[in-house]
């Protein structure tokens, strides 16, 4: 019973911070001069940096959706879906920020191919095995590496300011944990707090979804692959 108010108090919290991010106009566009920046406090520009962050993934980044959600389908126990979300949260941040400062780099058009294709690994996982197997930890763990490679290219777009390097690069990081515990929650709640004791849970939820993620990953990969 406290582990599980623990959880309560946790969702709760970010629902609220998920409430505060939306309704909070970004004042940024891409590329920004330093010159902005120097106008800006600390604390400014790690909320505008955290709300980057978030927006990439809740409402834009539908492909990080997805690879979160079939993550959570197979084992929606929240204890079990943080542990997956913290492993691939270290894997992009440790990516992302070796990208930014330079010292790794892999083009974009190798990098988004692959990022479906771990979708499409997960989502036919959940179809073809019933148990969530230890390993599946380290595999969250080697995709998040690459998804980390694919946030990198966003943030270069977006710019980040020479005097507030680290801490914008952060605050974008925390805001796509955020957007992360989001979805975890809303899947939680919308379901997986429901119907994941039912018997009819897998055929009727974890295997039509799975396979709708997965063919659409499909047409990912191979768009990705051949014609951009």
């Amino acid at each position: 019973m406290k582990s599980e108010s623990g959880y309560r108090l946790k969702s709760g919290i970010v629902i609220i911070l998920t409430c505060l991010l939306v309704l909070v106009p970004t004042a940024i566009s891409a590329h920004p001069s330093d010159d902005y920046f120097d106008k800006l406090s600390r604390t400014d520009v790690f909320f505008i940096y955290l709300e980057l962050g978030f927006t990439h993934i809740i409402p834009l980044g539908f492909d990080h959706i997805l690879f979160i959600l079939s993550l959570f389908l197979l084992s929606p126990k929240l204890k079990t879906i943080i542990w997956q979300a913290t492993a691939f949260t270290v894997a992009h941040s440790i990516t992302l920020g070796l990208a930014m400062f330079g010292l790794v780099s892999a083009p974009s058009h190798i990098v988004e191919p692959i990022i479906a294709l771990s979708i499409m690994f997960v989502a036919i996982e959940n179809i073809i095995t019933d148990k969530l197997k230890p390993t599946r930890v380290l595999i969250v763990f080697a995709f998040g590496l690459i998804h980390g490679l694919g946030f990198a290219g966003v943030l270069k777009d977006l710019g980040l300011p020479k005097k507030e390097y680290v801490n914008a690069l952060i605050s974008f990081n925390v805001g796509v944990e955020l957007g992360q515990i989001t979805i975890i929650v809303a899947a939680w709640l919308l379901f997986g707090k429901w119907f994941n004791k039912k018997p009819w849970y897998r055929k009727f939820i974890v295997n039509p979804l799975s396979a709708v993620i997965a063919l659409i990953a499909l047409y990912w990969t191979i768009e990705r692959a051949f014609f951009n």
